[in-house]
């Protein structure tokens, strides 16, 4: 803001050199006197005014300034609570996939241990199988 404020005061201080020259030109090709007093308070009274009308610039430029680092802080808040949802959100699948793989895992063992017993329960349903078949064999030759 102090850039700003340098450049205003320059270029007012620019206007009333050029209005002073050209105030003092104008003077001394009519011959009046001029009157010091007179040209010193209007030059005051210039300056002031320009003066003025930079600090109310500077005033609106200020407020347009805070409004504005208002809205990029709101919205930076924004940004930031979104990030932080999507990170518990993110967090919470991790969980979830970290639990569905310690089941899949837990699930997979048990299937293992199911496919041994079927294995053996199916070679013992065959060896009942072929010991029955015998004995009916030798029922049957016995006349049974």
């Amino acid at each position: 803001m102090t850039k700003v404020w340098d450049s205003l005061k320059n270029k007012a201080q620019q206007i009333l050199l050029q209005q002073e020259n050209k105030e003092l030109k104008e003077d001394q090709h009519k011959g009046k006197e001029i009157d010091y007093h007179r040209y010193w308070k209007d030059q005051y009274e210039k300056e002031h005014k320009l003066r003025q009308e930079a600090e109310g610039e500077l005033s609106i430029m200020k407020g347009i300034e805070t409004n504005r680092v208002k809205e990029a802080q709101a919205r930076c808040d924004h940004l930031q609570n979104e990030l932080d949802r999507v990170k518990k959100e993110n967090n919470d699948l991790f969980n979830r996939i970290a639990d569905s793989l310690e089941v899949n895992e837990s699930h997979q063992k048990m299937n293992g241990k199911l496919q041994e017993r079927l294995t053996e329960l199916e070679e013992e349903n065959k060896k009942l199988h072929e010991h029955f078949d015998k004995k009916i064999d030798s029922a049957r030759k016995a006349g049974l």
